[in-house]
């Protein structure tokens, strides 16, 4: 499960990157209108061009600001998805877990079984030496 976390974190990285990646772009792109207009300004004075400007980047600010929030929740609900995910394979390894604790008593129920259902091997009674036979015989004489 540590994958999916890694796969998340670099998915958000990716998008991250992405965004400011586009961010650059969008304000490099935009700074030319910008630049030609405030040259143009000093000529034609009917509009202020900074304050378009201020006006402009304030609203591209507020939209990549909402993308990198979209991004945040986006990481949160995978990371619970990742959780819920990581829990249900742990609970399916305790119930696999369970299972093969529950085999292995019957193995040994079974083995029992059978090593009680073998007959005994019969030692034949043990004999005496001839030399303490004929000791008890002499003692006894």
């Amino acid at each position: 499960m540590g994958k999916l976390k890694t796969y998340q974190e670099q998915l958000q990285d990716i998008v991250e990157k992405g965004i400011n990646a586009a961010e650059e772009q969008q304000k490099k792109l935009a700074a030319k209108p910008f630049e030609y207009a405030e040259k143009l300004e000093s000529e034609a004075r009917e509009y202020s061009v900074k304050s378009l400007r201020k006006r402009y980047d304030s609203y591209a600010e507020s939209l990549f600001e909402q993308l990198r929030s979209l991004n945040s929740r986006f990481g949160n609900f995978a990371a619970e998805l990742v959780a819920k995910l990581e829990k249900e394979v742990a609970e399916g390894a305790d119930a696999v877990s369970e299972v093969a604790g529950e085999v292995a008593e019957a193995a040994e129920e079974a083995k029992k079984s059978v090593t009680e259902k073998k007959p005994a091997a019969r030692k034949a009674p043990a004999r005496k030496p001839a030399a303490t036979a004929k000791k008890s015989s002499t003692a006894s004489a």
